[in-house]
């Protein structure tokens, strides 16, 4: 180990190892490889005095009582979340509040005047961190397998409830990730996807074990784990994704095979036969055997089996697919490839509810089985469609509509009469007239015209001087629509502008757009966000002491590399959980399926572009950083906490005399954010 840092920050000794590493003839150190050893007493040594560092702080600065204070008081408010119906009764989960997990209800009907809790999360833990991470109901109305994790991991572990009593019967599923449990007809049982039991290696302990060998299993309620049916696995595809999911009418087993977190996928199905008696041995057919295009199957209606397919329509289209004929020839396309993107869509009442998105903004449509358009339901404005729930037998729509002044509220829409009603309006104590949200269009380096959301108090007149929080993210196909933040709004109130680009790598505009920002051409997501950045400046909205970069995950990545590029562009940034080691991120858990999206450093093309942006490899001593503040947990298994501790620690050696800090904020008990306790998001915005 080499030479301790002393700064003026009094940063805690971040001791150099001399590991090396050899990328095809490129030496490259890696001092802090030791970080990536967890549960090492040195790691937690490490963590305890940076978080000592971070706190001792933060704890001293005069306004964030005041802050907690309000967020404490506009999280206190009741929401819920979309309702779906089965056995002849609803389902949803509510919150009063500040309750640290969403408690699941069941109700015959919701004029009715007593639901009932059916299963609270916050009873499986003191501390609130066991999150309840899916709710499956049996056809008859009488099971309810669901699923939990611990302390935010994405490893979750399946058990059955009798609905009528409340009580768990002895089933219970381990060594889940990434998938979600699906009824048979008949309610004897339901398919499922799993790992094998990981073989725990020093230093790594379960959580952040390997994944390999995910099998498609059928499990018949009332028996042991060990004598479910395997349905599927493929053996020479050991980092292969199985998924299975059932039609509502419960003849179809439709199988889904991922690699990586690449839009791409296969697609089988197997006719089941009679519902009530299903053919559990049926053979699975092919219909997509080719890496090639996006596959989302929608539902059935006979022997038509529905799909979104951005195949031949980089904006995607839905096919009807003949299962007693399903060669590709015969696919017939009901809804086509527009200018606007179809994001999801569902069979309910006999038609097609299908969720568009124009501009970053959604619109409901609905289209007969055939194809032929039957109109649009109104929406309260410009924003998002977060979900959408029915029945394929049944004429009750429900949606979830939200924007950035606008709480996620429920409606209920009834397809047989067009009328659309408000089940679940959250009442938050601020007035949403005090603000304003536009959406602006901006030209990137390349050219590119990206749209960016800024919202701000009404009358707000740019004078340059204004702190402006800038969030961004530009990756794996996903969309930053509009969406309601309590964390958000507290910035609102104290008269901040929150600005929200929609960069390339997303989803916003179809194929085209996602590609744009994967791989070698990742430096076009950088620049639009560092484009945003300048339009915002050229606007008089604010100026580079009064920005704020923030992002999580890949936007963690974003932000990382952003400053390393250009350390003028902001005052403060806020990288949580992100992918900083863009040479190593393949290694940890689920990392080796970003590969999809990065490339990879094992070949030298990978190497070149990941080495040029890496956030921990770009990192320079004469650099004047931004105040920093990075955000992670002891137990994301999603992105391994060492990311975060190796860029923390370099930044950290980098500019020890620096005038602005370099800090980590170390969460426990905590992962990648999913399920995370109410307590703990106060807390940590």
């Amino acid at each position: 180990m080499g030479p301790a840092y002393a700064a003026n920050w009094d940063y805690p000794v971040s001791p150099r190892g001399d590991v090396v590493d050899d990328y095809a003839g490129a030496k490259v150190p890696d001092p802090y490889r030791w970080l990536e050893d967890l549960d090492s007493p040195q790691t937690q040594a490490w963590n305890q005095a940076q978080n000592t560092l971070t706190y001792g702080f933060l704890e001293k600065l005069p306004q964030r009582e005041r802050l907690r204070e309000r967020l404490t008081q506009l999280w206190n408010y009741e929401r819920f979340g979309l309702p779906f119906k089965e056995g002849g009764q609803y389902f949803y989960t509510r919150n009063s509040g500040l309750q640290n997990q969403s408690v699941l209800y069941v109700t015959p009907a919701f004029d009715h005047a007593q639901p009932r809790i059916l299963l609270d999360p916050n009873t499986l833990a003191k501390d609130g961190t066991v999150a309840l991470t899916a709710a499956a109901v049996s056809p008859d109305g009488k099971w309810l397998v669901y699923g939990t994790s611990g302390a935010g991991s994405d490893w979750n572990e399946y058990r059955v409830r009798a609905i009528a009593t409340g009580e768990d019967t002895a089933d219970h599923i381990q060594w889940i990730k990434f998938a979600s449990p699906a009824w048979t007809k008949d309610s004897k049982g339901f398919f499922y996807s799993r790992y094998p039991a990981p073989k725990v290696e020093e230093g790594t302990g379960k959580t952040f074990s390997a994944l390999e060998h995910q099998k498609l299993y059928y499990h018949v309620l009332g028996t042991p784990q060990a004598d479910d049916r395997l349905v599927l696995e493929i053996p020479a595809e050991p980092k292969w994704f199985v998924r299975g999911s059932a039609s509502e009418d419960g003849r179809f087993l439709v199988v889904t095979i991922a690699r990586g977190s690449s839009s791409e996928n296969l697609l089988r199905f197997a006719d089941l036969g009679d519902p009530k008696a299903p053919r559990l041995d049926a053979p699975i057919t092919p219909l997509v055997e080719q890496w090639e295009a996006e596959f989302d199957f929608v539902g059935s209606a006979g022997d038509t089996l529905y799909v979104i397919t951005n195949l031949d329509a980089p904006r995607k289209r839905i096919v009807a697919i003949d299962a007693q004929a399903p060669a590709r020839t015969n696919w017939r396309t009901v809804v086509p490839e527009t200018t606007d993107t179809i994001e999801s869509a569902g069979i309910v009442g006999g038609k097609l509810g299908v969720k568009t998105m124009r501009d970053a903004t959604s619109r409901l449509l609905v289209f007969a089985l055939d194809g032929k358009r039957q109109g649009e339901i109104g929406l309260p404005g410009i924003g998002s469609v977060a979900g959408l729930s029915g029945r394929e037998d049944e004429t009750e729509l429900f949606f979830n509509f939200t924007s950035f002044t606008y709480p996620s509220t429920n409606f209920r829409h009834d397809l047989a009469t067009g009328r659309t009603t408000v089940l679940h309006a959250p009442k938050v104590a601020f007035d949403p007239a005090a603000y304003e949200t536009k959406q602006v269009f901006y030209t990137s380096k390349d050219g590119t015209r990206v749209p960016m959301f800024i919202t701000h108090k009404k009358g707000l007149k740019p004078d340059g001087d204004t702190p402006t929080l800038l969030y961004g993210y530009g990756g794996f196909d996903i969309s930053l629509t509009p969406a309601f933040s309590v964390f958000n709004l507290v910035w609102l109130e104290q008269g901040g502008v929150y600005a929200q680009p929609n960069l390339r790598g997303g989803g916003e505009y179809g194929k085209a757009w996602h590609d744009a920002g994967t791989k070698e051409r990742k430096q076009n997501v950088f620049d639009d966000f560092i484009a945003a950045a300048e339009w915002l400046f050229a606007n008089r909205y604010t100026r580079p002491e009064k920005l704020v970069l923030s992002g999580g995950s890949n936007g963690g990545l974003l932000v990382g590399a952003v400053i390393n590029q250009r350390p003028d562009l902001c005052r403060v940034a806020l990288p949580a959980v992100g992918v900083m080691d863009m040479l190593r991120f393949h290694k940890f858990t689920i990392g080796w399926a970003w590969a999809s999206d990065y490339g990879s450093s094992d070949t030298p093309e990978g190497f070149r572009y990941l080495s040029a942006y890496s956030p921990l490899h770009t990192i320079r001593a004469d650099a004047k950083y931004p105040a920093v503040l990075v955000t992670t947990a002891d137990h994301d298994d999603r992105v391994h906490p060492a990311h975060s501790f190796k860029y923390a620690a370099a930044m950290q050696a980098a500019n020890p005399q620096a005038e602005l800090p370099v800090m980590i904020r170390i969460e426990t008990r905590a992962g990648h954010g999913a399920g995370k306790p109410t307590s703990k998001l106060i807390e940590e915005a």
